[in-house]
């Protein structure tokens, strides 16, 4: 298993956010956080990348405790964090963002710049705008632009917080379509998303959060069709301890 979570508690001051996630996403696979917001999922994620060291449990990427290590440490192990709001770099351009992203790897300008085509050759739109400022791209070409910036990092696992958010239904289908397509070229990506339907039609498995707590666990094409993940995605009553995963022999 390439990325293992275990009862991982995570606090922001005396609140404790999450109470005990265990996820586990292994190589080459798509895997989504699916909740409402406040669920925990952006946690999740900063907890892995080492953003909020967590209060207790474990983290495991490919075997290795991420314990005591800061987040230049774990995206020089293979771990690229995408967060929420793209948060382009003011003032550069394209590609000096995307120069940037490769700064933990310490590479040379040559093995950079062959990366940089690279990566155009994934997101096309943006190797016309490599001049442009960063800030003036449209919605859909920041958040392009920032996985992009995510992918020079070289990860092995990718995490992507809220890859929608704010953007237009064709443009979000875009996103995911490149999401998919990343994933078929070797990287593994853990996904949070609150566009549930897009997300399980891209992934293999699928967790729900709920206030802090795995809620539901499963297939992609299993919790697509329950009836129990649709009352738990609209925010119904769900029970969440034990949590339990959706199988193909559910009848919920």
């Amino acid at each position: 298993m390439l990325l293992e979570v275990r009862d991982v508690v995570a606090r922001y001051g005396a609140v404790e956010a999450l109470h005990g996630i265990s996820i586990d996403v292994a190589e080459g696979e798509i895997v989504s956080l699916l909740g409402a917001n406040g669920a925990g999922k952006s946690t999740t994620l900063k907890a892995i990348s080492r953003v909020i060291p967590p209060a207790s449990g474990e983290i495991r990427f490919d075997g290795a405790s991420l314990a005591g290590l800061n987040p230049e440490d774990v995206v020089e192990l293979g771990i690229a964090h995408v967060p929420e709001g793209r948060r382009i770099f003011p003032g550069l351009t394209v590609i000096d963002n995307l120069r940037l992203g490769a700064t933990p790897r310490h590479a040379k300008r040559a093995a950079i710049d062959r990366d940089v085509d690279e990566v155009f050759g994934i997101f096309p739109v943006l190797r016309n705008l490599a001049t442009k400022l960063g800030w003036t791209l449209s919605g859909g070409e920041q958040q392009m632009l920032a996985i992009a910036r995510g992918l020079m990092a070289k990860p092995r696992l990718l995490l992507l917080d809220e890859p929608s958010l704010g953007l237009a239904p064709l443009v979000v289908k875009g996103v995911m379509e490149t999401i998919a397509r990343i994933a078929r070229a070797g990287t593994t990506v853990l996904l949070v998303e609150q566009n549930a339907h897009l997300a399980l039609q891209i992934a293999a498995r699928a967790y729900v959060l709920e206030t802090g707590r795995v809620a539901l666990s499963g297939a992609a094409s299993t919790l697509l069709a329950s009836d129990e993940m649709r009352r738990a995605y609209l925010g119904s009553a769900v029970r969440v301890a034990p949590s339990r995963e959706v199988s193909a022999y559910s009848d919920g």
